[in-house]
Formats: C-alpha cells, sequence, structure tokens
C-alpha cells in the first residue's frame, strides 16, 4: 500500500511539472522572411496575388468570400521562426488553393486570427507557439482583381 502512496506521489508531480513548463507564446514575425524562403519559391502559386493588411492592389472586380486557414506544424527540435515560417507557408499554400478552386486570382486583407484575436500588418504574422506545435490562423479575402 505505500508503494503505491508513493507511486501516485511521484506520477502527481510529474504532471504537475511538465504542465508548469507548458509553453503557449504568441510571437511574430516578418512576412518577407517567410515568403522569400526557398520553400515558399517552389510552393506558392505565382498566378495568385497574395497582399496582406492595408497593402495596395488593384482594383477589385468581384469579391467571391472570405476565408480561414489554421494551420499547425511540428515544433520539436525547430526554432520558433522556422516552424512559425512552415505553418504560415501551409496558410499561404492553403488560401491560393482556395482563390483558384473558387475562381479568383488573389487574397487580399490577409491577416492573423490567431485564438480569434485580429492582428493585421502588412510586414508581420502572428503565431503561436508551444513545446511541440506551432500554429498560425490567417485570414483573407478572395477576389478577382482587375489585371
Amino acid at each position: 500500500m505505500k508503494q503505491l502512496a508513493y507511486l501516485v506521489l511521484i506520477s502527481a508531480m510529474l504532471f504537475t511539472s511538465s504542465v508548469g513548463n507548458a509553453r503557449n507564446d504568441v510571437v511574430r514575425f516578418l512576412i518577407e522572411d517567410a515568403m522569400t524562403q526557398p520553400e515558399a519559391a517552389a510552393k506558392l502559386n505565382d498566378s495568385v496575388g497574395m497582399y496582406f493588411g492595408d497593402q495596395e492592389h488593384p482594383s477589385v472586380e468581384r469579391e467571391i468570400g472570405s476565408y480561414t486557414s489554421n494551420k499547425k506544424t511540428n515544433a520539436f527540435n525547430k526554432s520558433d521562426k522556422e516552424a512559425c515560417e512552415w505553418a504560415f507557408l501551409s496558410a499561404m499554400i492553403a488560401l491560393q488553393s482556395r482563390a483558384v478552386s473558387v475562381g479568383g486570382n488573389a487574397v487580399i486583407n490577409i491577416h492573423s486570427f490567431y485564438y480569434k484575436q485580429d492582428f493585421s500588418s502588412a510586414t508581420e504574422f502572428e503565431c503561436g507557439v508551444g513545446n511541440v506545435v506551432a500554429g498560425v490562423t490567417m485570414v483573407g479575402d478572395v477576389v478577382v482583381l482587375a489585371e
């Protein structure tokens, strides 16, 4: 009986210490850094324009809809920046794919919406980083822009 109590006590201590060390930070990184990675050049669709925050863009001929992309990635053994840029790139690929599938040629007003908190910037995005997972939530308006 004494051994069982000891085992329960040790288990509780281990659980408490791991919860105490849990991480859930919201950080910001430069969009340009993520968009100029070799993976971005290889995977992004050049025929779909991407406009962040209040960046200027050609006039809108037709609004199609607002779409959200929530992407997570394994952050284990990666820097916060590396993990966040990967999740961000995945979200951009998803927004571009959605634009193509619904007949758009651009995504405008792209902004972060992590934990349902709006953050709009032409230069930065927000990313949530934990001990093993990093994630972004991005929202953008798919449109047809005048050419």
